[in-house]
């Protein structure tokens, strides 16, 4: 599932390819890019990809936060003190939340406090060990292997509750805070259209440089200045009036300059929010990001991925944990309240997992000095907002968190469950460039292992 970058073409508009250099030439790179491609492809998708209804979402958005390189569900969400020190290892004392009967791991206690407003999945399983093949399943519900990639969760998002919807935001309505996974094509057979817009950067830095937005050390003055340089030297266009690409051209450098300039692009000002709450975030890249998400999502944004790297643990896993922990412990918690405070949290959605669990027993050994390996058996997920009930565990895990226990819930059960509560049919056709028979998630009848829909939390 690695990315394969042809070196002298990329997807280009309604399925023509378009060379490298052009795709430069045109500026298909970066915000400006995404307008570009998308005012270029309006008429396409209206004549190729035929509407389909909706009825009664309850959710709008949907903040993913992918713990990249996958979470240990002992130190997370499902600890287990009397599996003994093999398993536990220091984390020898959960803590109990604000429902009764649920405790987490004792590093976060802020979550603790929050647990009214998620749910928990213990019983997420897939049964692969592969960083490439278990982020593809997690996310788009298919098994890897096969003739087709499909798309992730945000693309999908981005097609039905976007486009289809007539999304006609400045601001792309799929974007990833800070990078892009690297797993697998986001867009998959889809198309660069519903690629998402990595912003780069780091949030916590001031100002947070957004590629394509935001430039470090570049005033709007300066912007601004450029601007008008560039229409100064810029002699083609004037030699080609009424030239449909380079028409298009300009009506993009207009948008994005609008963005950059303009009131848009303000969404990734942090220095707009208070101290105090940027504070209880976290002055680090993922507790502004989390923030970032928070405000992606009052501009209408439809799907934002928080990218938060460093859960492949290998070794000296627990000397990674006391840092990580209460990092996602302050951001998440945070995020949580803060929609609610806004009134969001009831119309977005949470998730928050990895590709795959951790190894329950610890490899204390050297070179290892105590880490977990991949595993994808069972592991933990956390959701809330946009219609999933809080204060709930789904599934168990066995007493070594080994194994499930009970309720079996597989990535195409999760997804389908949310494209329900965002108004998407989980069987709905997919637009395919050769016209292939393609849906958003599959079936049994696909071959594939399914514990049914969340309707207990949903």
């Amino acid at each position: 599932m690695n990315r394969k970058r042809d070196p002298e073409n990329v997807s280009g508009i309604g399925g023509v390819p378009i060379s490298r250099r052009e795709a430069i030439r045109m500026g298909l790179y970066g915000a400006a890019g995404w307008l570009f491609v998308d005012s270029l492809s309006l008429r396409v998708l209206a004549a190729t990809e035929p509407a389909v209804a909706v009825s009664g979402p309850k959710a709008k958005a949907v903040i993913q936060i992918w713990l990249w390189g996958g979470a240990s569900n002992l130190d997370t969400f499902d600890p287990k003190p009397d599996a003994g020190n093999d398993y536990c290892g220091p984390f020898k004392t959960p803590i109990a939340t604000n429902v009764p009967g649920i405790k987490i791991c004792e590093l976060l206690p802020l979550l603790a406090k929050q647990a009214d407003k998620y749910s928990l999945i213990r019983s997420m399983t897939h049964g692969n060990n592969g960083h490439e093949t278990a982020a593809y399943m997690v996310q788009t519900g298919w098994p890897p292997g096969g003739r087709e990639v499909y798309p992730c969760a945000g693309a999908v998002v981005s097609l039905f509750k976007g486009y289809r919807a007539g999304y006609k935001g400045l601001i792309p309505p799929y974007i990833v805070v800070t990078e892009p996974q690297g797993r697998f094509s986001e867009a998959g057979f889809l198309g660069i259209r519903y690629k998402p817009f990595a912003t780069g950067g780091n949030p916590a830095n001031t100002p947070f440089a957004v590629e394509g937005v935001v430039a470090e050390g570049i005033s709007d003055q300066r912007q601004q200045g450029r601007r008008d340089l560039l229409h100064d030297l810029n002699t083609l266009e004037h030699a080609m009036p009424g030239d449909a690409q380079l028409a298009a051209s300009d009506q993009a450098e207009k948008q994005a300059y609008d963005l950059i300039l303009g009131d848009a692009g303000k969404v990734f000002d942090l220095s707009q929010e208070k101290d105090e709450l940027r504070e209880r975030y976290g002055r680090n890249t993922f507790g502004q990001s989390c923030l970032v998400a928070r405000r992606l999502v009052e501009k209408g944004v439809l799907y934002i991925t928080i990218n938060y790297q460093g859960w492949d643990t290998h070794k000296e896993h627990f000397q990674v944990m006391r840092r990580k922990l209460p990092e996602l412990d302050k951001g998440l918690a945070t995020l949580l309240q803060d929609l609610s405070d806004h009134g969001l949290l009831d119309s977005t959605i949470i998730w928050c997992c990895g590709e795959f669990g951790r190894t329950p027993k610890i490899q204390w050994e050297a070179p290892w000095n105590g880490g977990r390996n991949h595993y994808g058996n069972v592991f933990s997920a956390l959701v809330a907002g946009g219609g999933f009930k809080g204060g709930h565990v789904v599934g168990a895990s066995d007493a070594k968190g080994e194994q499930v226990k009970e309720r079996p819930v597989y990535p195409v059960d999760l997804l389908g469950s949310m494209y329900e509560l965002l108004g998407i049919d989980p069987n709905a056709k997919l637009p395919h460039p050769l016209g292939l028979d393609t849906h958003v998630l599959p079936t049994a009848a696909d071959g594939v292992k399914m514990g049914g829909r969340l309707k207990e939390i949903m």
